[in-house]
């Protein structure tokens, strides 16, 4: 007689990385989300250094509790400093990052933006709406795109009963 074991997949609660400078555009997106049933952790930085120290483990952010491992990074293109072009660079070409689904959420339609983001590895790339309506359901159908209902490779564990 042949025993199998099932591998079951079992969601991790994933928390949400924000990459805004517009403190605008960030209340907006929170007003968004608390309407969601699920609200996942937020963690917001206001440009592409701060993100990627969050993403590294560096600078205020060395206590891997308090700042954990993003299940998304959310990422405004235009910021001070470090761009969210560099930031895409830097996360997608680093092994342990590389599989961060990363949406580009950002005002800019210039072509250029949208090839050069998808060439360097975004996930998505995503135009931010004016009205705030519309702004609202893009965020809340991101999250729950992202993640509600994909399955990605660390966001599960694997059980044998």
């Amino acid at each position: 007689m042949t025993k199998y074991t099932h591998s079951l997949l079992t969601k991790v609660p994933q928390s949400l990385l924000v990459v805004e400078d517009s403190d605008v555009d960030f209340e907006t997106l929170m007003r968004a989300l608390h309407r969601s049933s699920d609200l996942p952790d937020i963690h917001r930085v206001e440009d592409g250094d701060e993100a990627l120290d969050f993403l590294l483990h560096q600078g205020d952010y060395t206590d891997v509790a308090s700042y954990p491992r993003p299940g998304l990074i959310l990422l405004d293109l235009n910021l001070p400093g470090t761009d969210g072009r560099e930031v895409i660079a830097q996360v997608k070409q680093n092994p342990s990052l590389k599989l961060i689904p990363l949406v580009v959420f950002t005002t800019s339609s210039s072509p250029k933006d949208v090839e050069f983001c998808y060439q360097h590895g975004a996930n998505s790339y995503v135009l931010k709406p004016i009205q705030t309506q519309s702004f609202s359901q893009s965020v809340r159908d991101i999250i729950a795109y992202w993640l509600g209902r994909v399955v990605l490779p660390h966001q599960t564990q694997i059980l044998t009963p």
